[in-house]
């Protein structure tokens, strides 16, 4: 149904007529069941009163006139004992409105296995955010980009065949999207404004105009989010501020309403100009729903910084006009367990995957801090044209260094190999992708064997997503002098040859390389990002055939831990490793550090300097992967809420080349001075 400039007031009307035919029905004598009866009337006099709607270019609360301030604050990249701690900064800051995605991936990590706990408990967060009187811009995708891994989408939506076309009318597709929004609807429907909750508006897609052109798809979300959400409810889109973002992303009916984003320091008027070219007469507030306070870095680049200053006046330039915007990000968080997104640049292979940490430069830093100048510069412009009224200003939570930590190996990844379930191995005459195998995350080690040269040889792997490390073994020799011999690393964005080194195996060389999946593609044209080795293997220019896919069982976000990381290593292991620290085989090694009372539990960070390349737990939580040789971070966030009295155990998948020491440092400060650039800021 096209959304006239008021809203559609036919629910209450059928409520209505139904309450007369009630009363007429006992008038006449006739016996109405009332439990029965499918009657549904407003719970009190001021339901009746809510509605957020567009009028004459404006935004309309319940009768008045409403000026979006809000900010984009996403609860899978914080841990849900934050929530309300964040959200509080926020207020201070001024906003009246929570602007965040809802990532299919998280919710439904395997097939129509649905999960809306912990951290991806989204009806406790909207909750919170009407407890606390901000208004909520629902982002419900199915793609959402927002840095994140396949743009929100579950991986193993490209194990699916035939294959899906994301992000089209492909009915397959189609079939799974409503699927998943069978289920994700119905726990929003009653948090709707007019239901008497927070959600005021409700997002399809992402900034589709900068990735295709198939209005036979949009609309087909329209008509799905419709038939769950009604006809009272805004539904919006986002593109960028162009002509031609805005011709493909919009939807061409009248019930859609078209938002823009555009580059902080761009003139916004002239592109609200444009904004109400692709509205309804009357139907174009001007909102930038995505103002951006901040950048995002990727690993080997310099730290995004934006200027405090300049940032708050361009934000000045649309208020002081009664525009709305949201701010991107208002708290940016930090990318937990292994769901960080990449990006591309000329091609496939110019891959450059996201931080750990998703700070953004916000107002609001990745561990709450808002003593610094972009919160005040943003807060005092804000609090010119903000009625709502602000809270006592929350003061910075207390870090606490905890000091070193001394690490042991525990078990390296011969040791993993040789303790793997049969169940985690698969065979294969080629290589299979980590989706196909059903690894979605993190690692994947495959196994092949290979007659050696005396001279050596040349192994070369045209497509692997994203790095892999090279190790040889001769399995059949006596246990005690068994051991994977690291032969060189290639990468998707490096892909160069990695020589084999000669052996004297007395039988066939074991071959062994190591895939990271770092994070797919969340943005652009190659968001059908699969992992692992992806193409056939040559061994001095021939196929080699007869694979072992053996998973490695790191577990995410979102998932029950799956991997026991009891002390299991023998003293003889422990002291060969260390004395050889150089042979780079990748190990798991644990530590311990205590903490006395309750009252000493503070917020900390990890300091990785000195280690090469990993992923660390916190216990059994995973905080996320660090690459200090690589920078710019140094340093990974462990919140406050992960740690407890007593002992508290780190452990670490130490990919490359551990402390001489074996030694961490929990330190009570961020670090992004990391990696060979001599300038460490990239100021934008």
């Amino acid at each position: 149904m096209a959304m006239t400039s008021w809203p559609s007031s036919g629910r209450q009307t059928r409520h209505q007529l139904a309450f007369f035919l009630f009363l007429l029905l006992l008038d006449v004598g006739i016996c109405v069941p009332l439990l029965s009866f499918p009657l549904s009337l407003p719970r009190d006099k001021n339901m009746i009163s809510r509605k957020f709607y567009i009028k004459d270019d404006v935004f309309w609360k319940d009768g008045n006139r409403f000026q979006i301030i809000g900010g984009d604050l996403h609860y899978f990249r914080v841990l849900p004992e934050y929530w309300e701690d964040r959200l509080l900064r926020a207020k201070a800051l001024g906003l009246n409105t929570i602007q965040v995605y809802v990532p299919w991936n998280l919710h439904e990590p395997k097939p129509e296995k649905m999960v809306f706990e912990g951290i991806g408990d989204l009806v406790s967060f909207l909750k919170l955010c009407d407890k606390l009187n901000f208004l909520v811009m629902l982002r419900a995708g199915p793609y959402i980009c927002g840095e994140w891994d396949l743009g929100g989408f579950p991986a193993w939506l490209l194990a699916v065949r035939p294959r899906l076309q994301l992000r089209t009318s492909d009915p397959a597709y189609l079939k799974l999207v409503e699927r998943w929004w069978n289920v994700l609807f119905p726990k929003v429907f009653p948090l709707l404004y007019s239901n008497g909750g927070p959600v005021i508006m409700v997002q399809i897609e992402n900034e589709y105009g900068s990735y295709g052109n198939d209005k036979a798809y949009l609309r087909n979300l329209v008509s799905m989010a419709r038939r769950h959400l009604g006809d009272d409810i805004i539904l919006y889109t986002t593109d960028g501020g162009t002509r031609e973002t805005l011709e493909k992303g919009t939807v061409p009916v009248d019930d859609v309403y078209s938002t823009v984003d555009f580059t902080t320091g761009d003139d916004p008027w002239p592109i609200f100009e444009l904004q109400k070219k692709f509205n309804a007469p009357g139907r174009s507030p001007p909102l930038s729903s995505e103002f951006y306070t901040g950048w995002l870095t990727h690993w080997g680049e310099k730290i995004a910084k934006t200027d405090a200053e300049f940032t708050a006046s361009s934000l000045e330039k649309i208020l002081s006009r009664n525009g709305s915007a949201v701010l991107y990000m208002v708290h940016g968080g930090t990318n937990f367990g292994f769901y960080n997104g990449a990006n591309t640049g000329s091609d496939e292979f110019d891959y450059k995957p996201d931080l750990t940490s998703y700070d953004y430069d916000a107002p609001i830093r990745e561990s709450g801090d808002i003593d610094n100048p972009k919160f005040q510069a943003l807060q005092r412009v804000i609090k010119k044209y903000s009625a709502a009224p602000h809270s006592i200003v929350p003061s910075n939570k207390q870090r606490k260094a905890y000091g070193p930590i001394k690490m042991q190996m525990t078990t390296s990844l011969f040791d993993l190999v040789s303790m793997s379930d049969p169940a985690n191995v698969i065979t294969s005459t080629k290589p299979m992708s980590m989706e196909s195998a059903g690894q979605m995350f993190g690692f994947l080690l495959y196994e092949s064997s290979y007659n050696a040269k005396k001279s050596g040889n040349v192994l070369r792997i045209p497509k692997v997503h994203d790095r892999a490390q090279v190790f040889v073994s001769c399995l059949s020799q006596d246990v005690d002098v068994r051991g994977l011999r690291y032969s060189g690393t290639t990468e998707r964005w490096n892909n160069q040859p990695v020589s084999l080194p000669t052996t004297e195996c007395t039988s066939n060389t074991s071959l062994f390389i190591l895939v990271e999946n770092m994070g797919r593609v969340n943005y652009g044209p190659y968001i059908f990002d699969e992992k692992g080795i992806l193409s056939l293997v040559y061994l001095d220019g021939q196929i080699l055939h007869g694979w072992k896919m053996i998973k490695i069982p790191l577990h995410n976000l979102n998932q029950v831990p799956n991997l026991s990381f009891e002390m299991q290593h023998s003293k003889k292991r422990t002291e060969k490793f260390t004395n050889d620290v150089g042979q780079k085989e990748p190990a798991l090694f644990a530590g311990e550090f205590s903490i006395n009372t309750v009252e000493e539990i503070k917020d900390t960070y990890l300091s990785f300097n000195g280690w090469g390349k990993g992923v660390a737990f916190v216990n059994n939580f995973n905080i996320g992967r660090y690459w200090p040789s690589r920078g710019p971070q140094c340093n990974l966030y462990v919140p406050a809420p992960l740690l407890k009295p007593g002992k508290n155990t780190l452990v670490i998948f130490e990919l490359e080349s551990p402390h001489l020491e074996l030694l961490l440092d929990a330190v009570d400060r961020e670090d992004f001075t990391c990696g060979s650039n001599d300038s460490k800021v990239n100021q934008l």
